[in-house]
């Protein structure tokens, strides 16, 4: 059984279209010029290389680690969202929890060290902890004068879907960090890059590029090995599926697949009406999804044990999804079709600071509750600014 395993594995490795930046580290010998130097690295279970070796396991034999930092989740993956993780040792080497009482490292966490190696998988999207956890620690490495190395992986979502509200400074938080759309179309790489230069970080920085990667590419088009980054992004798809209904499940109106076997991918409540609400979303002819009646029970969280209908989201063409405009959509037509159920959700379901944190503004929660009809305008919401950006992250991109 382990011969086979290994065998799916290597040949995985074999027809793979993409080396991730783990593995061009090693295998170009990146590894080299840390000779003599005190390395950590900040990562977690996502950090693995082609054959499915652990980055962490994989540094240990070839560099003198001297620290280790874990983001949300914990080194292990195994936490629930917003739970605190506390510090602790792997192999008798520290491992500083960044999720806990903790999320910005403190100096004497980084004492002694002269390069900070960084590996781990993102999904996408601006509103995620890993990123922030990764600009904290640029931050405080410039500080001190400690390179930063961030091995690259792919955009699960693909390189090319730019969709949603930008960030306003006043809703800066951790779950959004830098003034970019929810979906920005870059990888983690060019997001170090974006920020160490459009924020004046000045760290010292290396990103270890992808080869083989092109912006078209859906997580599944690389042939690498998905790892769920948190426990509700369970498939290499779910990541698209995340910024059409995440932002939307903060309100607490619709169960949106959490605590049911599709996360991210159905909404639905009892008060709604399945076909209904599939015919008039599938009129306003988004491009790239079709939305299908769809009946469920979730067995925990939101209406558990209660029957459910609403629409499971059939993505047609990723390449012309428009997350944020499945989400906005949805929650206009919420407001049209069923506008007492939505009111007084909107007024007293789930967190508004949330809600305006997630999406970077307060303007979508307005728009919610002074527009009549307002799905379109919040499908528009910061277009100019998003072609600005646009242009602006031409320099950065690095494929």
């Amino acid at each position: 059984m382990a011969q086979i395993f290994f065998f799916l594995i290597f040949s995985s490795f074999l027809f793979s279209s993409v080396t991730s930046g783990v593995d061009v580290f090693f295998e170009d010998k990146h590894f080299s010029s840390l000779k003599g130097k005190k390395v950590a690295v900040l990562t977690n279970h996502t950090g693995v290389d082609a054959l499915m070796r652990s980055t962490l396991d994989r540094l240990q034999e070839t560099v003198q680690l001297v620290a280790i930092f874990s983001p949300e989740h914990g080194l292990k993956g195994g936490h629930r969202a917003g739970e605190s993780v506390q510090h602790g040792e792997d192999k008798g080497i520290a491992v500083y929890s960044l999720h806990g009482e903790t999320r910005r490292p403190k100096p004497e966490m980084m004492t002694g060290i002269d390069v900070l190696i960084y590996d781990i998988q993102c999904t996408g999207v601006r509103a995620y902890t890993y990123s922030t956890t990764l600009f904290y620690m640029m931050e405080e490495a410039s500080k001190l004068g400690i390179e930063v190395i961030v091995l690259d992986r792919p955009n699960p979502i693909n390189g090319l879907i730019v969709d949603g509200p930008m960030l306003e400074d006043k809703w800066r938080s951790f779950i959004g960090y830098i003034n970019v759309p929810y979906c920005h179309g870059m990888t983690i790489g060019e997001l170090a890059e974006f920020f160490n230069e459009e924020y004046e970080v000045g760290c010292k920085l290396k990103v270890v590029k992808m080869k083989g990667w092109n912006r078209s590419m859906s997580y599944r088009d690389t042939g690498l090995a998905w790892i769920p980054p948190s426990p509700n992004v369970p498939e290499a798809d779910t990541p698209l599926f995340c910024p059409s209904t995440g932002i939307l499940g903060e309100l607490h109106m619709l169960n949106i697949g959490i605590g049911f076997t599709m996360p991210f991918k159905v909404v639905g409540a009892p008060w709604v009406d399945a076909n209904d609400f599939a015919e008039k979303l599938n009129s306003q002819k988004l491009p790239g999804v079709h939305f299908q009646p769809f009946h469920f029970r979730p067995f925990w969280g939101l209406y558990k044990g209660v029957d459910c209908e609403g629409v499971l989201i059939q993505i047609t063409d990723a390449k012309i999804y428009k997350p944020l405009s499945v989400q906005y959509l949805l929650l206009g037509m919420l407001k049209s079709l069923y506008p007492k159920e939505f009111e007084k959700r909107l007024a007293s379901g789930g967190s508004k600071d949330l809600f305006c944190k997630a999406n970077g503004t307060d303007a979508v929660y307005e728009i919610l509750l002074n527009e009549k009809y307002p799905a379109w305008k919040l499908i528009e919401l910061h277009k100019k600014e998003r072609e600005s950006f646009l242009e602006k992250r031409k320099k950065y991109l690095l494929y």
